[in-house]
Formats: structure tokens, sequence, C-alpha cells
């Protein structure tokens, strides 16, 4: 099993930054892949960033040039850097890791872009 708790959320103005955390149960060295996905109210959720155990990298292309995902395999995170953050970026933030053919999310963390 793997429990994953993220951090980070909240409210900022347009143009600000926010980093979000997930703070997986176990290793992450394991996991094929994780990401960060995000659901606004009215439409499904969507990819936002992912990253392999190699380190490849995927971005949405709404987010590309202002997200950064990154994994600390020490502290047991996966990370999100979102700079210049839009009012279209607002939604809840759900991380994820794909491990044995499964996917697993944690609870979601709100994040607001709003003057």
């Amino acid at each position: 099993q793997v429990q994953l708790v993220e951090s980070g959320g909240g409210l900022v103005q347009p143009g600000g930054s926010l980093r979000l955390s997930c703070a997986a149960s176990g290793s992450i060295f394991r996991f094929n892949a994780m990401g960060w996905y995000r659901q606004a109210p009215g439409k499904q959720r969507e990819l936002v960033a992912r990253i392999t155990r190699g380190g490849i990298t995927t971005y949405a292309d709404s987010v590309k040039g202002r997200f950064t995902i990154s994994k600390d395999t020490a502290k047991k995170t996966i990370d999100l850097q979102m700079n210049s953050l839009q009012p279209e970026d607002t939604a809840v933030y759900y991380c994820n890791v794909e491990w044995l053919q499964l996917d697993y999310w944690g609870q979601g963390t709100q994040v607001t872009v709003s003057s």
C-alpha cells in the first residue's frame, strides 16, 4: 500500500508562486512514475506534470515553462514548483504514483489564484 499526503496549497495572487509537496510512505524509488494532476470545478481531472523513475518529465502545454516537477528520494517527496500562476490554474491538485500497474492518489490540496 501507498499513502500520499499533499501540502502547500493555498490562495495566491495572479503572477505569484506556490510549491506543492507530496510525502509518500516508504521509498519513492520503487514507483514507475510520479505526478501531479488537477481538477477544476466542472472539469475532468487532467495531468499537470509527471516524472518517471528515470527522471523523464512530461508537462501539460498550459504549464510548460511555469511549473517544475521534482523528486527527492531521500525525503520521499514529489514537489511541484508553480510560478506565474494564473486564475485558470485554480483547482484541486492531486499527487499520483504508478506502482505495480496501480495508481495511488493523495487526498488533494486546493490552489486558488485570485486577486
